[in-house]
Order: C-alpha cells, then sequence, then structure tokens
C-alpha cells in the first residue's frame, strides 16, 4: 500500500479544441458546480484554435470561487520564468490562493521555435526548466533582501527585484515520464503530473515512483513531498468491462482507488471531452465513492 499523505483530490482537464469560449469557461464553472477541487487546461500558445491559457487562467479565476486552477501544463520555453513567477504569484493573490503551476519542460519544437522560443535537446530542456524553478521560487521568496541571481546556462537573472509573495504555497507540478526528468520532479518539485495514457504500464508507474522517491532523498527531502497526481480519461457506460475506466461510476471509483492504495497518487483530472454530464458523474458520483473505499481501506 503506497500513501504519500495528501488528500485526496478531482479536478478537469478542459481541452477547448472543440467548445467556444463560453462553452470552455461554462465547462469550469461545471467543474465547481460538481464539487471538484482543480480545473486545468492545455497550454499551447502556437495552436491558434486555443485561447491563450493565461489570459484564460484569469478570466475563469474571476467567474468562480473555490476551485483552483492550473495549466496542463505551462510551456515554459514560450514563457520567461521571472515573468511566469511575477504571473503565478499575481493570479495567486487576485483568486485567493487558487493558483498552481502546472509545467512541463516543452515539446513540438518546431513550433516553439516558429513562435520565436529557443529549439532544446530533451536533456537541455530538462536543465532550462530546473533553472526556471529556481528562478520561479526566487521571486517568490518574497521577504529575502539578499540579491537574487540565477546565472544559468538557459536562463539568467541579475538583481531583479523579487516578488510578490503568493497568496498561498504554490505547487509546481511536473509532467515528467524520463528518469532525468523524474529525478527533477524528486529534487525540486511538488508535484508528479504524468497522463494514465502516456504510461507503457503499470509497472512504469512503479518505478517512477522509486526514481521520483530516491531523488528526493537524496535531496534532503521526503517522498511525502511530492503530491502524485494523474491526468486520466475514459469514459462511462451502463455495463461493466475488462477496461480501465470504462465502465459505470463505482467501477471508476474501484479502478481510481486502487491506483491510490497501490501507487499513492492523490489528484485525478478528468479529460471530460468537454461534457457537463461527464463531468457531474465524476463529481457527483465517482469522486466521494473513491474517498470512502480509500477512507475504508485504509482505517482497517
Amino acid at each position: 500500500m503506497a500513501d504519500y499523505g495528501h488528500d485526496l483530490k478531482f479536478g478537469t482537464f478542459i481541452t477547448p479544441l472543440n467548445a467556444s469560449p463560453k462553452e470552455v469557461v461554462a465547462l469550469a464553472q461545471e467543474s465547481e458546480a460538481a464539487g471538484l477541487d482543480l480545473v486545468t487546461f492545455q497550454d499551447h500558445p502556437y495552436q491558434s484554435a486555443f485561447l491563450d491559457t493565461w489570459t484564460l487562467l484569469s478570466y475563469v479565476a474571476a467567474v468562480t470561487e473555490r476551485v483552483h486552477l492550473s495549466g496542463n501544463v505551462v510551456n515554459l520555453p514560450l514563457r520567461p520564468p521571472a515573468v511566469l513567477g511575477k504571473a503565478a504569484a499575481s493570479l495567486d493573490l487576485l483568486s485567493g490562493g487558487r493558483f498552481e503551476l502546472g509545467m512541463g519542460a516543452g515539446g513540438f519544437w518546431d513550433a516553439i521555435e516558429a513562435m520565436g522560443g529557443r529549439r532544446l535537446s530533451p536533456g537541455q530542456a530538462v536543465d532550462a526548466l530546473s533553472e526556471a524553478i529556481d528562478i520561479i521560487r526566487g521571486i517568490w521568496d518574497a521577504g529575502n533582501r539578499a540579491r537574487f541571481r540565477v546565472d544559468g546556462t538557459y536562463y539568467k537573472v541579475d538583481g531583479v527585484k523579487r516578488g510578490p509573495a503568493p497568496a498561498h504555497d504554490i505547487g509546481i507540478w511536473l509532467g515528467a515520464y524520463k528518469p532525468k526528468m523524474l529525478r527533477l520532479v524528486g529534487t525540486k518539485a511538488d508535484g508528479w503530473l504524468p497522463s494514465l495514457m502516456n504510461m507503457q504500464s503499470l509497472e512504469q508507474i512503479k518505478e517512477s515512483n522509486a526514481t521520483i522517491d530516491e531523488a528526493a532523498i537524496a535531496a534532503g527531502r521526503k517522498p511525502t513531498d511530492v503530491r502524485r497526481l494523474l491526468n486520466i480519461g475514459g469514459r462511462f457506460t451502463a455495463t461493466p468491462s475488462d477496461r480501465l475506466l470504462s465502465g459505470p461510476p463505482e467501477q471508476w471509483a474501484e479502478q481510481l482507488a486502487t491506483l491510490t492504495l497501490q501507487f499513492g497518487f492523490s489528484t485525478y483530472i478528468l479529460m471530460a471531452n468537454d461534457d457537463p454530464a461527464t463531468i457531474r458523474t465524476f463529481g457527483e458520483q465517482v469522486a466521494p465513492a473513491v474517498r470512502e473505499l480509500v477512507s475504508r481501506e485504509r482505517a482497517k
């Protein structure tokens, strides 16, 4: 049984490709009404059919009251880290402490380069992300009067003014699959945010957890410092099936409870195909059932 000590959270991963701007906002509000904890959005600035994610996050924060918000994941190569840190703290303050920072090292390099970003190799992109985390945390450390300087290979700041401090301890969650990125999660991040459909097997999840845990310990941290989040997809049906996350809500709940107990996941973010009914079922039926099953099993 794996338990990293985090309370269970549930959210949505809204992909606004097939929805109008008003429908995208309505889906976020539907997520809040369904009792979910988190609303996230893709961040692909080079995708002409998408709204700018940061503008969307800000707008949704203004028309919701309780849900936390995050990019899933923010495209670092097109968002300078010092500016990103200030923007994140500002949105957290304006929303009353409801912003989290999901980030990625980058992909789709042709599109990034076409938009003015710098092409990096996979290894370089992880190193750049590591430097960016140091800069972002330094921006948030508003009470520190020491000169703020990061002399990185990919990002440099020297004497930049810190602040503002965010309203709460913003979680930095990284989408990661390969060993170097997983080690960065354990060393510097607050959360691991993969997508289930990109994991080749349950054994890969176990091995990834071990890599994160080892890196955390080597960095003087605890494995429990890293929340385990998971993007999931599937469909609700009237009858059970042998497939993962394809069946009635009670089957979903049993399967997610198993993932929680075996691998320590504590946040599930549903790719809901922009469907309000799916969002309601997930929030009103699946989430409370998973909490009940996990609580009952851990009380034994």
